[in-house]
Parts: C-alpha cells; sequence; structure tokens
C-alpha cells in the first residue's frame, strides 16, 4: 500500500511540474516566439553564414517561414521542438539547442541502445527491471522504424553513427513525441510495444526529470534505483572504470598487447594527458610488445592540441607503428577532437582501424558559440571553427574501419567484446584494408578474373559493410566511360550489377550508358530490369519517361 501511494504522489508531482512548465511557455505570446525565431534567422545570416554547408540559404529560409506561420497553431513544446530543428538543419553535432532544453523536465525512465540486432531497453529503474533486454517495436502505434525517422530532423545529426549515439535519447522526450507526429497526443505517458523470450506486449512508461537518470557514454550506471541489461559480473575492457578514469592502459600479458582506453581529449583531474602518454610511452618501451590497440570508440572530444604527443610518440616507435600490430578503435561516440585524433591516426600511422565508423565528419564546424533567444531565452550553440585535417576533396561524411565491427545485444549482455576480438585475433594477411585502391590495381594491372572474383567478395562481405562501395565502384565505371573508355566503363558498370544485382542505380547507371551508345535493345532491357526492383518513385518516373522516349 506505502509503494502505491509514493507512485501516485510521484505522478501527482510530474504532472503538475509538465503542467507548470507549460504554464511559463505559455506566458510567451505567438509574436514572442516569433520574435525569438526571427533574431535566430538573423543572427545566423549576419554573423554564422558560413553554416550554409549542407543546406542553402533558400531552403533553411523556407523551413523557418513555414515554422514562423505555423506558430500561432502550436503549443509551446512544439515551437520549442521546431526551433530546435531549425538548429539541426546544418547538421553539425556542435551547432545545437541542446537536448536537455527539451528533455530536462520529462524524460521516459529508460535507456536505449541500438545494437547490431536492433533497438533495446539496455538500462530501466529497477521497478520495472523485467524489461531489461525488451526490443523495441513499436513507440504509441508507430514502427520503430518509422520513429526515428520521425524524430531524426530534430538531432543535430552529422551521420547516421551520430545518430545512433547521440540521437536515440530524442526518442524517450514526449514533447518530441509529439511534435513529431509519433504519438497524436502530448502525454507524459507514452506506450511502447516490446518484444521479450518470443512474447510481444505493450508496456506504458511515465515520464521522468533527466536529472533522474543514471547514464554516461550512452550506457545505464547501474546504482539503488537503476539496473543495466549488461551482467555485473566482469567488466569489458573498454568500459572499465569508466566513470572514474579517463584513460587508462593495461599490459595483457598472454596476447602481449598493450591495450589502451582514451574516452575524451580534455585532462583528466588526476593526471593530464601529457603525463598520461609519457607513461605509456615508458610503458610500450619496457614491455614485449606484438599488438598495440588503442582504443577511442567512446571518445567524444575534447581539446585536439592535446593530441600531438601521442602521434608523435607513436611515430617515433616503428615497433608499435606498423601494420598488423596497431589497431585503433573507433565509434558511434568518436566526435569532435576525437575525429582530429582519428584524421591524425590515418594520415600518420599504420594502424588498421576497427569498429564502428565515427560520429563526425571528417572535416567539421566545431566551436560553438551561445546564442540566447532574448524572449524564451532559450539557448541554442552556433559553430564558428571550420577545422579542416583533410583536403576538401577527401572530405567524407565520417571515418570507416578497415574492419567493421558491432555489437549485439547478446554481446553487451554477456560482457562480450567482438570490437576488440577481432583487433586481438586478426592474423588474416590477406585482408583487403583499403578494397578501391586493391581493386584499381588488379584493373590497371588487366587482371580481369582476380578482380570480378574479389568485387563479388568484397560487396558480400560484413567486415566492409560500412564502404560504399557500390558508389565508388560505379563512380569510377562511369568516370572511365565518359572519359572515352567506353569498353572499360561499361564492364566495371556491369560488374556493378553483378555484385548489386538489387540496387535500381546500378542498373540505371548501366542502362543510361547504354542509351548513349545506342545500344537500345540492351538500354530498354535494363531499363524494364529497374520496374522490378521496388525504385524510389522519382526514378520510376524517369524510367518511364527514358522508356516512352525509347520506343518512339
Amino acid at each position: 500500500m506505502k509503494s502505491i501511494t509514493i507512485k501516485l504522489v510521484v505522478l501527482f508531482i510530474l504532472s503538475y511540474v509538465n503542467t507548470g512548465l507549460l504554464f511559463s511557455q505559455e506566458t510567451l505570446t505567438s509574436e514572442q516566439w516569433q520574435e525569438d525565431l526571427r533574431h535566430l534567422q538573423k543572427t545566423v545570416h549576419t554573423d554564422y553564414p558560413f553554416l550554409f554547408k549542407k543546406i542553402d540559404r533558400s531552403t533553411w529560409d523556407a523551413e523557418v517561414e513555414k515554422l514562423y506561420n505555423e506558430i500561432p497553431n502550436l503549443a509551446p513544446h512544439e515551437v520549442k521542438v521546431g526551433l530546435t530543428r531549425m538548429v539541426s538543419l546544418f547538421e553539425y553535432g556542435h551547432t545545437q539547442i541542446p537536448f536537455s532544453t527539451l528533455a530536462k523536465d520529462a524524460v521516459l525512465p529508460i535507456n536505449l541502445y541500438h545494437f547490431e540486432d536492433g533497438v533495446f531497453i539496455e538500462g530501466v529503474q529497477k521497478e520495472n527491471q523485467q524489461l531489461l533486454g525488451a526490443k523495441i517495436i513499436k513507440v504509441g502505434d508507430m514502427s520503430i522504424a518509422d520513429a526515428l525517422k520521425a524524430i531524426r530532423p530534430v538531432v543535430p545529426v552529422e551521420n547516421d553513427s551520430y545518430f545512433k549515439a547521440y540521437g536515440l535519447r530524442f526518442l524517450t522526450v514526449p514533447s518530441i513525441l509529439h511534435a513529431q507526429g509519433v504519438v497524436p497526443e502530448f502525454s507524459i505517458s507514452i506506450p511502447l510495444t516490446l518484444e521479450k523470450n518470443g512474447k510481444v506486449f505493450t508496456h506504458s512508461f511515465t515520464a521522468i526529470a533527466l536529472d533522474e537518470m543514471s547514464r554516461d557514454y550512452g550506457f545505464t550506471i547501474p546504482n539503488d534505483t537503476w539496473v543495466s541489461l549488461r551482467k555485473q559480473d566482469a567488466t569489458p575492457l573498454f568500459i572499465k572504470d569508466l566513470n572514474e578514469k579517463l584513460y587508462f592502459f593495461e599490459y595483457l600479458e598472454d596476447t602481449k598487447t598493450m591495450y589502451v582506453r582514451q574516452s575524451s581529449v580534455f585532462n583528466d583531474d588526476k593526471e593530464t594527458l601529457a603525463d598520461f602518454y609519457k607513461r605509456l610511452f615508458t610503458a610500450i618501451d619496457t614491455y614485449d610488445i606484438e599488438k598495440f590497440i588503442y582504443d577511442v570508440r567512446l571518445n567524444g572530444g575534447g581539446n585536439n592540441y592535446n593530441n600531438k604527443a601521442l602521434i608523435k610518440g607513436i611515430m617515433a616507435r616503428p615497433k608499435i607503428n606498423k601494420k598488423g600490430t596497431f589497431f585503433y578503435i573507433i565509434g558511434r561516440n568518436t566526435f569532435s577532437a576525437c575525429q582530429n585524433l582519428t584524421n591524425e591516426i590515418e594520415n600518420y600511422t599504420e594502424a588498421i582501424i576497427v569498429g564502428e565508423p565515427t560520429a563526425e565528419n571528417k572535416n567539421f564546424y566545431g566551436d560553438a558559440r551561445r546564442v540566447t533567444l532574448p524572449n524564451s531565452r532559450i539557448n541554442a550553440y552556433l559553430s564558428y571553427a571550420w577545422w579542416q585535417d583533410k583536403p576538401e576533396w577527401e572530405n567524407k561524411d565520417w571515418t570507416i574501419p578497415h574492419i567493421a565491427v558491432t555489437m549485439t545485444s547478446d554481446d553487451y549482455k554477456n560482457n562480450e567484446d567482438p570490437v576488440l576480438d577481432a583487433a586481438l585475433h586478426y592474423t588474416d594477411t590477406d585482408f583487403i584494408l583499403n578494397p578501391m585502391e586493391h581493386l584499381t590495381q588488379l584493373f590497371t594491372q588487366g587482371n580481369i578474373e582476380q578482380l570480378e572474383k574479389d568485387a563479388l567478395k568484397i560487396a558480400k562481405d560484413p567486415a566492409y559493410k560500412y564502404s560504399d562501395f557500390e558508389k565508388e565502384f560505379g563512380e569510377a565505371g562511369y568516370r572511365l566511360f565518359s572519359q572515352g573508355n567506353t569498353e572499360a566503363g561499361l564492364y566495371i558498370m556491369q560488374l556493378v550489377t553483378k555484385a548489386f544485382p538489387e540496387s535500381p542505380g546500378a542498373w540505371y547507371s548501366l542502362a543510361s550508358a547504354l542509351e548513349q551508345i545506342k545500344q537500345l535493345d540492351q538500354a530498354k532491357e535494363n531499363y524494364q530490369k529497374i520496374l522490378t526492383l521496388n525504385p524510389s518513385n522519382t526514378l520510376i518516373n524517369t524510367v518511364k519517361k527514358r522508356l516512352a522516349s525509347l520506343h518512339k
């Protein structure tokens, strides 16, 4: 009886807090919200016009105008979400209205993690611990896939890794779920359809204040009120002492491996990075080392001027700076100054990179300044510093690993680390670290049989799943074709259709090239093939127009 009473009191307080939040916001008129939006718009155009890099001015202004006209019909929480969308349109993680602005008063009491096998409840309050490890099927009446698409515009997404690491928590905020149409009505109680042990069921979670959450680096920190999916009888190295040390190293004697985990580029209060690097390299010079593994998969950045000593130390030690000895682990949390570090690792060392892609573009805008909106006092952070470690033509959405490895929910639950295992057990000297370079060399040598064999193998190998091999190889074929090497270009484009037979884009490139050289029957055949492959509506219309013109 006592626990029920406590729960009722908590629910009453939450409802009061939520009502109070809405009431305080409703003291702003529509005109005042519109003034805030115009202030943001003017500030961007006057002081931050360089942010129009991934989105053009006219498109952004059109979105601003649309929100401006909608404001009189929106609830205050919908306006806040709308303002956040406007800032997130620039698609730089440092350029944002912070998550806490939307979530501080109402967030679902669960921690979600996007594992290889889906989105799961990774952590929860003890009263709901029977839900640990449940897979999310629906949010409200919307499928998890559609719900993720719906909330994505609110997140300052740099790439898919950023969304997995820093965006998934937006799925637990009732105000965002309502504003983005995931749930039809605003409520602090949200039903989720879950799957566990082969059973599908629905459970409603009532929101709590953000400061009641217990998590860091995307994972739950177990305590008196929170429990984690991960068994607590052991701790994988990548999260060992995670909340006590920003960095540490350990010599694994059985494999003669020096393992380092660095989860920040800021100095720890207990030891500066400069001192840590000195201690690390002294140990490296002392031990018999066959593998050197540097793990930054949870490193969200800091001060990139701290990177220099590490790079110099590695470059000065050929015994660790060589292929097959040095492994560098990246992941969805690798961001900001740690992207700079990753760029330098790529540029100056022989590291084999393992894990998931980074959360940051290789070149990016960072170092944001605060802009306070005059009426709501909401803080937006707008980036001003362009960090460019790569030539512009080498810029990419992220750094991809040479060897792609991800973690399943069972891996995490059982304290297994397939990413570290991939580095520890790497012995495949025949593994192709740079697929495009390898295939280009085979093509140049005229080794066509091996080229086709390796291309088809690479296309199906999950270790390359983050490589956009289809696009890169297809572009190489079309480039040859456009430069007059028709036969070679057609061969490469045909090879791409063999490697990716379900790709409408691959077939369209080939059909278009065949049409250009007047091989019309083959062009028609390939255009017809596209219509059987579930292409986009835009491509369907384009293909139908091409076919109609060829039948005239």
